[in-house]
């Protein structure tokens, strides 16, 4: 008989790693969700023109892009620095 029975195909096995990354990211997922539940009170901010009430979990996200961001950066001018040398 061949692989396929009754039109279902046979998928291979995951691997340890491939169920311990669907693991963790579940986790993280779940602990995300939970997370930005938690953070969805309004929250003033005092900007330089201005003030502003945004949910908490705005400001949180952008707080950690804009920290994604310096970090990605200066880890590529750091890199193009070390190949002038």
């Amino acid at each position: 008989m061949s692989d396929v029975e009754h039109g279902k195909e046979k998928q291979p096995k995951r691997s340890g790693r491939e169920e311990s990354r669907l693991a963790i990211v579940v986790v993280l997922s779940v602990l995300g969700t939970a997370f930005a539940l938690e953070n969805l009170d309004r929250v003033k901010i005092n900007y330089i023109f201005g003030t502003g009430h945004p949910r908490l979990i705005f400001i949180i996200v952008l707080c950690i892009a804009i920290g994604v961001g310096i970090g990605w950066f200066s880890s590529k001018r750091r890199a193009g620095r070390s190949k002038g040398d």
